[in-house]
This record gives C-alpha cells, sequence and structure tokens, in this order.
C-alpha cells in the first residue's frame, strides 16, 4: 500500500488492508476514493477503531468490495479497546506517544472475589462480640477475653502493616491477596476445633490467624480500584471493596444470634450451634480461596488510565518504601487526616465491639434485637458507602466531603447517645441507622481522599497507615469505653466517644488551610475520555487550517 498523504489524500490499492494504525471508513469522498486518519486523530467522515460500531465495520468492508464477515464477540471488543498493532501506544493530539489504556472486564471478578474474601474476615472479627454473653458462658471467662477476640483483629494490623504494605508494593498485588484469603482460610479451620469448654486457647489462635489475614486486607480496596478501574470510576469501585468488609460486619451482627441462641442450660446443644457456624464458615472461606488462587490477577493487560500508566512504567529502583512513608508523614494534610480518620473508624470498632453490652443493659435478652441493630448500622453505612463514592466520582469534592460527613457522624453519635436509655427499642433501630449511615459511610471517603492528596504515593501505603491509626484508636476507645461502660453505664462510654469525635471535626476543618500542599490524581485520562478530547483537538486542528 502507498504511503497516504495527510494534505492531499491518496487512493488504497484495492484488496490491500490499511496500515497499522488506520482504518478506511467511507465519508465523504467520491465513489471509489476513501480516506484514512490515524488512530485517534479522526476527521469528518472518518471513524477510529476506538468505540467503532459493527455497522461501521461493515459499511467499510462493503465499500472495499470485499464481503461482509460477522465480528466474534471478543474481536468486537478488541477492536474497540486496543490499537490496530498490539501493544502500540496511540498518538497524542501533537504527536506525543500516548500509553495505551483500556478497560478491562475482568475488573469485576477481581472486585467481587475480594469483597467476598473480605465479607468472610470481618464476619469472623465480630461473630464473638455480638453474642459475647453466650461465648463467656461457654468458655468460663470474663467479658475482657471475649473483647479480645475482636481486639486482637486491631492488635496484630499495628505491627503488621508496615511489612504487608512493603510486600504489596513490592511483590504486587495477587501475592497479597493469596495471602490475605489463605490465612483467613487457616484461622477458620483451626477454629472449628476449638468447640470445646477448655479450647479457648485454640479459638484464640484461630483469631489471631484471621487477625493476621486483615492485614492483607483492608490495605488493598484503594489499590484494586487504582489498578484495575477507570478514573471516573475508582472512588465507586473503592466504595464497593470496603462495601464488602462492611457487608460482612454486618453479616456478623445478623447471624451468631441466630445461629447460636442462648442455652447456656444446654451444653451440647450449644457445642453444636458453635460448631455449625464454625464449620460453615470455614467452608465457605476454603471455597473463595480456591476461587482467589484461580481467578484473581495482578493486573489488566493494559492500565485504566494514563496515571497508572506512567506508574506502571517507572522503573522499580525508583521506588523507595521508606522514602514514601517519609514522604507521607511530610505531608501535613495526610498527617491531619491519619488522625481524625483514626479516631472516626476507631470509635465505630469500639461501638461494633460493644454494642452487646450497651444494649443488654437497657434491653435485658434481646441478644437478637442486638445483632439487628448492629445489622441496622452497618446496613445503612454500605448504602452511605455508595452514595458517598458515586458523590466523589461526580464532583471531586473531597475535603468538602470529608468535613460534612464527619460533623453529620458526630451529630448521629450524639443522638444516638442520648435515646439509647429512652427504652423504646424501635428508637435505637433509627439511632443507630442514623449514626451508621454518616460514620461506615465515612470509610471510603477517607480512603480516597488519602489518595488523592498523596498521589503519586503509592495507595497501599497511604491506606495502610489509615487503617494502622484506626486500630490503634481502635483499642484504646474500646477499653476506655469498655472500662466507662461497666463502671458508669454506656452513656459515659458513649460521651467518651463524641468529646473524640468533636476534636476530630476540628482538625479535619484545619484541613482546608492547605490548598496548595493537596495535590489530586489526574483524572482526564479515561480512555472513553481520550477518544472524545482527540476528537474535539482534531476538530479545532481542521479549523486552524
Amino acid at each position: 500500500m502507498a504511503k497516504l498523504d495527510d494534505e492531499k489524500g491518496a487512493a488504497v490499492a484495492p484488496g490491500h488492508p490499511p496500515a497499522n494504525g488506520y482504518l478506511l471508513v467511507p465519508g465523504g469522498e467520491p465513489p471509489g476514493k476513501l480516506s484514512a486518519e490515524p488512530q485517534n486523530g479522526p476527521k469528518a467522515g472518518c471513524l477510529t477503531l476506538n468505540g467503532v460500531s459493527r455497522d461501521s465495520l461493515a459499511a467499510a468492508a462493503e465499500s472495499l468490495g470485499r464481503p461482509q464477515t460477522p465480528l466474534a464477540p471478543e474481536e468486537e471488543t478488541q477492536t474497540r479497546l486496543l490499537p490496530t498493532g498490539p501493544g502500540e501506544e496511540t498518538p497524542g493530539a501533537e504527536g506525543s506517544r500516548v500509553p495505551q489504556t483500556a478497560l478491562s472486564a475482568r475488573r469485576f471478578v477481581v472486585l467481587l472475589i475480594f469483597s467476598l474474601y473480605s465479607l468472610v474476615n470481618a464476619f469472623q472479627w465480630i461473630q464473638y462480640s455480638i453474642i459475647s454473653n453466650v461465648f463467656e458462658g461457654f468458655y468460663g471467662v470474663s467479658s475482657l477475653h471475649i473483647d479480645w477476640l475482636s481486639m486482637v483483629y486491631m492488635l496484630a494490623y499495628v505491627p503488621l502493616i508496615f511489612p504487608a504494605t512493603w510486600l504489596l508494593d513490592t511483590r504486587g498485588l495477587r501475592l497479597t491477596a493469596l495471602l490475605g484469603s489463605g490465612l483467613n482460610c487457616l484461622g477458620a479451620w483451626i477454629k472449628c476445633a476449638s468447640v470445646q469448654q477448655h479450647l479457648f486457647w485454640v479459638t484464640m489462635l484461630g483469631q489471631c490467624l484471621c487477625s493476621v489475614a486483615q492485614v492483607f486486607i483492608l490495605g488493598l480496596p484503594s489499590r484494586i480500584a487504582s489498578v484495575w478501574f477507570g478514573p471516573k470510576e475508582v472512588s465507586t469501585a473503592c466504595a464497593t471493596a470496603v462495601l464488602g468488609n462492611q457487608l460482612g460486619t454486618a453479616v456478623g451482627f445478623l447471624l451468631p444470634p441466630v445461629l447460636v441462641p442462648n442455652t447456656q442450660n444446654n451444653t451440647d446443644l450449644l457445642a453444636c450451634n458453635i460448631s455449625t457456624m464454625f464449620y460453615g464458615t470455614a467452608s465457605i472461606a476454603t471455597f473463595l480461596c480456591l476461587l482467589t488462587v484461580i481467578a484473581f490477577k495482578e493486573k489488566p493487560q493494559y492500565p485504566p488510565s494514563q496515571a497508572q500508566a506512567v506508574l506502571q512504567k517507572s522503573p522499580p529502583a525508583e521506588y523507595s518504601y521508606k522514602k514514601s512513608i517519609r514522604n507521607l508523614f511530610k505531608n501535613i494534610p495526610f498527617v491531619l487526616l491519619l488522625i481524625t480518620y483514626g479516631i472516626i473508624t476507631g470509635a465505630f470498632y469500639s461501638v461494633s465491639t460493644l454494642l452487646n453490652q450497651m444494649i443488654l443493659t437497657y434491653y435485658k435478652g434481646e441478644e437478637i434485637n442486638a445483632g439487628r441493630i448492629g445489622l441496622t448500622l452497618v446496613v445503612a453505612g454500605m448504602v452511605g458507602s455508595i452514595l458517598c463514592g458515586l458523590w466523589l466520582d461526580h464532583t471531586k469534592t473531597y475535603k468538602q466531603t470529608t468535613l460534612t460527613v464527619y460533623i453529620l457522624s458526630f451529630f448521629g453519635m450524639v443522638i444516638f447517645t442520648f435515646t439509647l436509655d429512652l427504652g423504646y427499642i424501635m428508637v435505637v433501630f433509627v439511632t443507630g441507622g442514623v449514626l451508621g449511615f454518616f460514620m461506615t459511610g465515612y470509610l471510603p471517603v477517607g480512603f480516597e481522599f488519602a489518595v488523592e492528596i498523596t498521589y503519586p504515593e503509592s495507595e497501599g501505603t497511604s491506606s495502610g497507615l489509615l487503617n494502622a491509626a484506626a486500630q490503634i484508636f481502635g483499642i484504646l476507645f474500646t477499653l476506655a469505653q469498655g472500662k466507662l461502660t461497666s463502671d458508669y453505664g454506656p452513656r459515659a462510654g458513649n460521651i467518651f466517644l463524641c468529646i473524640w469525635m468533636f476534636l476530630g471535626i476540628l482538625l479535619t476543618g484545619k484541613l482546608g488551610h492547605f490548598p496548595g500542599k493537596i495535590t489530586y490524581v489526574p483524572v482526564e485520562d479515561s480512555p472513553t475520555d481520550q477518544e472524545s478530547k482527540t476528537m474535539m483537538m482534531s476538530k479545532q486542528s481542521e479549523s486552524a487550517i
């Protein structure tokens, strides 16, 4: 085929395919003549490979005198998403080479698998606390021992987060996911061997392994979202990944009171019920571990955004984990966010751990309703998470959204505190739902805000530090609130949390004083956006000519 001249145009020899980077499409040319344009640089009457429809391909084939051949779905997908030469870069508006980007359908599979095994891990975190009085009687231990079955999740996270984030940043997403899923499965099976009254230490061992698994889980939502999803869906994807963990907490509130009712007068029946819960959890964890091995991939063939393309092309030698940590702690807005995120998430952990004790103080024998209140709190939070993720994707108003959600969480905590003892359990359902909507809805907001203000530092490192702060505050708040609840009642413990959350509002407000130090992730690099922008540039160039 003769080389085409953009100025004059040239006829294409019949029967010859177009050159790489070109697609012949009939436009306003006389019969027998066709125009050709580089991909991503169309003129009027021409169409690029990106976004080309089946009808356009058929018209091109017909105009070339060749019979129409229907495309297989896979071929059509490749035609829409990939450059004409596999692995080629697409030319930019001024001749610069722009890395090829594409959205992979596998991203939804990866997100689903992660969300499900994160769900199981969160379920195992709360399955003891929501029926703490039942396990106290079965194992013959104090309430503090049962609280530690929850707090061990927080305790294990703090020392292990740094090696875990180092592993994520240096060995990749897939290995980290396999460790999280595998340890979660192993811990679940160990707990199956602890269904005897003298084997509390075995159930603690299994819970410790599940807590280590959590270290390899909590830091992944923002990494999965940025590595697999496009710029306009990254916040929603992160919120969905966090949603899996929240849903696990919700199921952990709902199922244990149903599966293990308070039958302490019949120890054999109680042991049978506990065994059913443990074996069911282990079976599901095993299935999800196998799915992770089979279907969880490191990254898509093509990056989903130009920002990811730049990061992936950076030589490994340029990355320094210690330097990344130093950069994050020199970032004052991130340090403030670290503290405020730790306060609100630690408060949520404390409320979740002690919810059964708070409810049973005022509503005797209401273990099942205590679980349902916890379910209401988390389900409302899941709705809040999704709405906040969609809002951030649409507006990118991170600072304003963070402050607003924080303030509303504080008011939700105040209302919950002063209505808990009214004697109407339906009121507790409503106030718990309001509290959960804002407090749990804050989690993905904090994750995404951290990614935005720390770019181009690793998402896994920033997320890991946020979670470490949350675990530290969670342990301190649970111990302090538990002591206040035991000595002075639930209201004193909840007022303690309200004071800390008010301090969090003040620190969040300080974030607005650092506008010049916040660098946001570029969002104008979606594969779809690139086509639209290139077409607009091309039309502007035509007008200029």
